[in-house]
C-alpha cells in the first residue's frame, strides 16, 4: 500500500510538472472618447495613442508579468453617453482610465470613477474646477487648464495684439463658456471693453443673427469657446459676411479637421496648443509609430494622450502594483518622460513641465508663435 502512494504522488508530480503555467491575467486600460460623431477628430488619435502604447509594452513582455489588454468606450463626448461608458469600464474592472476627451463627459464620470477609486487621465479636459481644490483626487491630465490657457490667450491678446474692445461668443459648454469667461476676466481687469459676450448653438446651421451682432459690435478680436465644428461653420458665416475681425480660441481648434472645414477662412486664426516638441526623441518616436501603423499624421491630442498613456503604465510599474493609491503615488512623485516633455503632476493632477504656446492658421498650417508659458 505504502508503494503504491509513492507511486502515485510521484505520478501527481510528473503531471503537475508537464501542467503548462496559468497565464497571469491581463492588466486593463480602459479608454474612453469621441471615437464616433462630431468629436470623432479629437477622440480617434487618443485611441490610437492607446493603442500603440499598449501594443509596444506588450511587445517588451508587458509589465509587472502581465500583458496590457485596451478596453475602449465610445462616449461621442457626450455627458449621458459618457456614464454609461464608464459604468461598462466599471464593470470590466478597468485598473485605469485614458480619458474622457471632453470636459463635459470628463466632469459627469468622474463622481462614479471615485466611487469605484479608478485613475482617470484626460488628455485634453481643460475645464479648471476638474482639479480645483484637489477635489478629483482620482484625476489626472497631461493638458493645460483653461486658466492657464486663459493666462496665454490674454495676454497675448494685451501685449502682442494691443486689443481695447473684445467679443465673446461660446458654445455654452463646460469647456467653452469657460474659456470665454477666464479670458474675460483677464482682459475686463486690464481695462479693455467686453463689447458682445453671448452663447451660440453648436449644431445651428444659420449665425448671420449673431455675426450682424458681432459687426455692430466692431471689436478687435472675437474670443471664441468652443469646439472646432462649430468654429468652423461660425467664422465660414463672418467671413462670407464680410466680417473680418481676427478671431481666437482655445485648443480645440488647433486640429486639422478646423482647416479642412474651414478652408481659407481659417486663414488667420489664433489657438493655444502645447508647445512644439518635435525635436525630443520621445515625440519623434510617437509620431513614428503612428504613421508606421496608420499612414498618417496624428491628429489632435494624439500626443497629449501617448504622454497619458505612458504616465498610467510608468506609474503601475514604478508602484509595482495595480494598487489605486499606489498608483496615485507614483503619478505624484515619478516623473515620465514623455512626448510632451518630462512630466511631474501636482497634488491637484494638473501636470507640470510642459509647455503652452500660442498657433496661427498661416497658408493653411498651424504656425507656432514666440509666446508661451510652460506650467508649474
Amino acid at each position: 500500500m505504502k508503494k503504491c502512494m509513492t507511486w502515485l504522488a510521484a505520478m501527481a508530480l510528473c503531471v503537475a510538472a508537464a501542467a503548462p503555467a496559468i497565464a497571469a491575467e491581463s492588466i486593463k486600460i480602459g479608454v474612453q472618447g469621441a471615437h464616433s460623431g462630431d468629436l470623432a477628430s479629437y477622440g480617434v488619435p487618443s485611441l490610437n495613442a492607446a493603442k500603440l502604447v499598449i501594443d509596444e509594452v506588450n511587445a517588451k513582455g508587458g509589465i509587472l508579468g502581465r500583458q496590457l489588454e485596451l478596453v475602449a468606450q465610445d462616449d461621442q463626448c457626450k455627458p449621458e453617453l459618457a456614464t454609461s461608458a464608464a459604468t461598462r469600464l466599471i464593470s470590466d474592472k478597468v485598473t485605469v482610465v485614458m480619458g474622457p476627451i471632453c470636459s463635459g463627459a470628463t466632469k459627469a464620470t468622474l463622481p462614479l470613477y471615485a466611487e469605484a477609486r479608478i485613475v482617470a487621465m484626460s488628455p485634453s479636459a481643460t475645464t479648471p474646477e476638474l482639479t480645483a481644490g484637489g477635489k478629483n483626487p482620482f484625476f489626472f491630465r497631461t493638458i493645460a487648464n483653461d486658466n492657464a490657457q486663459g493666462r496665454l490667450t490674454s495676454d497675448f491678446m494685451l501685449n502682442n495684439l494691443k486689443v481695447k474692445k473684445v467679443a465673446y461668443l461660446h458654445d455654452n459648454g463646460d469647456y467653452g463658456k469657460g474659456f470665454a469667461d477666464i479670458n474675460r476676466a483677464h482682459l475686463e481687469k486690464a481695462g479693455v471693453e467686453t463689447v458682445l459676450f453671448e452663447a451660440v448653438t453648436p449644431d445651428a446651421v444659420d449665425f448671420s443673427a449673431v455675426v450682424r451682432k458681432l459687426r455692430r459690435a466692431k471689436p478687435d478680436i472675437l474670443v471664441f469657446g468652443g469646439y472646432q465644428p462649430t468654429a468652423s461653420k461660425l467664422i465660414q458665416q463672418m467671413r462670407r459676411d464680410r466680417v473680418t475681425t481676427p478671431v481666437l480660441g482655445p485648443d480645440g481648434l488647433m486640429d486639422e479637421a478646423f482647416i479642412k472645414m474651414a478652408g481659407k477662412d481659417s486663414e488667420g486664426v489664433y489657438s493655444s496648443y502645447p508647445k512644439d516638441t518635435r525635436n525630443l526623441p520621445e515625440f519623434k518616436h510617437a509620431r513614428e509609430a503612428h504613421v508606421r501603423q496608420f499612414g498618417v499624421e496624428p491628429g489632435s491630442f494624439y500626443y497629449n494622450a501617448y504622454s497619458a498613456m505612458l504616465a498610467l503604465v510608468n506609474a503601475i510599474e514604478k508602484s509595482g502594483s495595480t494598487d489605486t493609491d499606489k498608483i496615485i503615488e507614483a503619478l505624484h512623485t515619478a516623473p515620465v518622460k514623455t512626448p510632451l516633455g518630462t512630466l511631474t503632476f501636482s497634488k491637484t493632477g494638473d501636470a507640470a513641465g510642459m509647455g503652452l504656446s500660442i498657433y496661427q492658421v498661416k497658408d493653411g498650417k498651424f504656425v507656432e508663435l514666440d509666446h508661451s508659458i510652460t506650467l508649474e
